[in-house]
């Protein structure tokens, strides 16, 4: 179990969130390390797409103080989510002292969004797997250069440093295969590697000034995603036998060794219009 630092332990202390959460803990620690990478300040007015149970929303609520703003907006219904749908985390956060910097959006696609003003920055955090269609990714980008003054984008980095790390990278990998196969709408569509970022950024007109990688490798979500890859198994029996030989391939590379595994770690790329 991972030791919360300094920032971590004075959040909850300061906000009483999650103090008996240590699940939560852990991932509120990450998105304060994120947040600390994108170089958010006081007094900014952000928009976050894709803001899900406000993991993130918190910490740049938290960074921009009393003076500063978030809109945090997701396509998804307020009735969506596990253990805590996205309108329940939202109450909660709202019932804090930081709910008044916070105003959250479900069920808004960021392409019918019309912002009253330029934002200081536009973030999405370990959001863009979620994406059906890559095409739609690069139009998010075009449109965000016409209502932001810089992009914060985070996700987990493909390129794993680590043996440990490996079996984060095979769940995603099977995920992203499965959701090929069956179509459905799990949290995996499409693995971007940074670079493919960095040439959509690009194409929509931005130069990139930051490009990082914060520590994750502590957290949960790397055995979520194993836990939930193994149980779709039997599923790639229906597939193309190329599929199923590639498929199995990940999940003996994945069940490797079950006792040493931490998650990917995360990306951050941030990025102003060039022009």
């Amino acid at each position: 179990m991972i030791i919360l630092n300094t920032n971590t332990l004075n959040f909850i202390t300061k906000y009483q969130l999650f103090k008996n959460d240590t699940i939560q803990q852990m991932q509120l620690q990450h998105r304060l390390d994120l947040v600390d990478s994108f170089q958010i300040r006081q007094g900014m007015r952000v928009l976050e797409v894709g803001c899900g149970q406000g993991d993130t929303t918190m910490a740049l609520a938290d960074a921009v103080g009393i003076h500063g703003s978030i809109t945090a907006i997701d396509i998804a219904s307020p009735d969506y989510g596990a253990p805590f749908t996205l309108g329940q985390a939202a109450e909660l956060i709202k019932n804090s002292s930081l709910g008044e910097r916070i105003q959250f959006r479900f069920e808004t696609n960021f392409m019918d969004f019309e912002p009253e003003a330029v934002y200081d920055a536009v973030v999405l955090s370990h959001c863009s797997w979620y994406f059906k269609n890559p095409q739609d990714l690069l139009a998010y980008f075009h449109k965000i250069k016409l209502v932001a003054k810089r992009i914060c984008f985070a996700e987990w980095d493909l390129d794993f440093t680590s043996i440990t790390q490996r079996a984060h990278f095979c769940a995603a990998s099977i995920l992203a295969l499965y959701s090929n196969l069956t179509e459905d709408d799990g949290n995996i569509q499409n693995l971007f590697h940074k670079k493919q970022i960095e040439v959509f950024l690009h194409d929509a007109g931005f130069e990139v000034i930051q490009n990082t990688v914060v520590n994750a490798s502590y957290l949960q979500d790397g055995q979520w995603e194993q836990d939930y890859a193994n149980s779709i198994r039997s599923d790639f029996s229906k597939a193309p036998p190329m599929l199923q030989v590639l498929a199995n391939s990940y999940y003996e590379l994945m069940n490797a060794d079950a006792e040493h595994q931490s998650s990917l770690n995360s990306f951050v790329l941030c990025a102003r219009p060039s022009n």
